[in-house]
């Protein structure tokens, strides 16, 4: 029986098909509100945007010989996985051992088919294909994906982004205006596009959230989830097992995969409010953006600085090398947009106010400098 998710976000819509409900009940969990994910009956999809994924032995495997039989391929790092990219007339096909996938793409008619043997691995990449249809849509409509976490005003829609270089505290500000009442719409990317004369309105980009065993105790929220991991729970699959030992041993201590890459807490969107009690938002038009940097020595306090946005705050194809559009979903649009449309966001984002902070380690004194810095915003 085929069951079916369908999920919306400003004017896209991709709906995610599946012989395994555990394929679309993923989607229906890791979109949820921020792309307004529903369950729909698979019978009643129109023909929009759609992702089929199957458990399907047979066609992973016929598809991978067509893959191998002496045509051109090229080989393709896509989700940390290797990828052999060939065509079949307009097609896009290719296949991943490591997962155990194979791929049929039409961009003409935005459907996308994956067949593979294990309903996880299925799942995981649905939602990828689901999200870069969505991506694609929105970027050929004139949007624009910044490298920015948000926080949204309830009463008004009056949304922050916070910029800055890794580790510049872009996720602490969010969390912790989040934890003062504002709602958390991203935490590390947004989708932005102008609009009326002056406007910049705003979505989210679902992804799950790393947050760093540190911050999450300086947040109180360790606790929680230790209870959840108990009873039984579990966080994103991508997960290091080291990261769920540490918090199940009650250790904040950070770990390290590398000297530069911290092993962290993936957290889903709906985690957010189930288990840390931050309400989601779906949207919002920019007021202000904000620029932190961390410095554990120094006291909380606003600075003065003439920092304003960059090539590096917007995403591009040469910066999503995580998620190279392999299957033309953005059909030759830039990965983060058209050049005309980030720069108009950047020209209307220049005349809003900008302020720099600087957090420490206090989580509340820098949440309470966060809300005297935001409330004159």
């Amino acid at each position: 029986m085929t069951s079916a998710t369908r999920l919306e976000a400003a004017t896209a819509a991709v709906t995610v098909l599946s012989n395994r409900p555990e394929v679309t009940a993923w989607a229906l969990r890791y979109f949820g509100p921020w792309w307004n994910a529903t369950s729909v009956d698979a019978a009643s999809v129109r023909a929009d945007a759609v992702v089929i994924a199957d458990v399907n032995r047979d066609a992973c495997e016929k598809i991978t010989l067509l893959i191998h039989d002496s045509r051109p391929t090229d080989s393709v790092d896509y989700a940390k996985h290797p990828l052999l990219v060939a065509r079949d007339g307009e097609d896009i096909i290719a296949t991943s051992r490591d997962e155990g996938i194979a791929y049929r793409s039409t961009p003409s008619s935005n459907r996308i088919f994956l067949a593979g043997t294990d309903a996880q691995s299925l799942a995981l990449a649905a939602a990828r294909l689901a999200r870069e249809a969505i991506r694609g849509q929105l970027l050929r409509a004139g949007w624009a994906v910044l490298h920015s976490s948000a926080v949204v005003r309830p009463d008004d829609g009056a949304t922050l982004l916070t910029f800055g270089d890794k580790g510049a505290g872009k996720t602490t500000t969010a969390l912790l205006l989040a934890s003062r009442g504002w709602q958390l719409l991203a935490n590390d990317r947004v989708l932005v596009r102008p609009t009326g004369e002056r406007d910049v309105e705003v979505v989210p980009w679902p992804s799950a959230a790393a947050l760093g065993l540190g911050l999450l105790h300086s947040l109180g929220w360790d606790i929680p989830a230790r209870e959840h991991l108990r009873a039984g729970g579990a966080f994103h699959p991508t997960q290091h097992e080291s990261v769920t030992e540490a918090l199940l041993a009650g250790d904040h201590t950070p770990l390290w995969e590398t000297p530069k890459r911290e092993r962290k807490v993936q957290v889903f969107p709906d985690q957010f409010p189930d288990l840390f009690d931050v309400p989601l938002a779906t949207g919002g038009w920019v007021v202000g953006l904000l620029f932190p940097q961390i410095d554990a020595g120094m006291a909380p306090d606003a600075l003065d600085s003439t920092r304003t946005l960059g090539e590096e705050d917007f995403m591009s194809g040469a910066t999503e090398d995580r998620y190279p559009d392999v299957f033309g979903q953005a059909r030759g649009v830039d990965g983060g947009g058209r050049e005309s449309a980030r720069a108009e966001v950047a020209s209307r984002l220049a005349m809003l106010p900008h302020r720099a902070v600087r957090l420490n380690h206090d989580i509340p004194a820098s949440a309470a400098l966060l809300s005297k810095v935001t409330d004159a915003v």
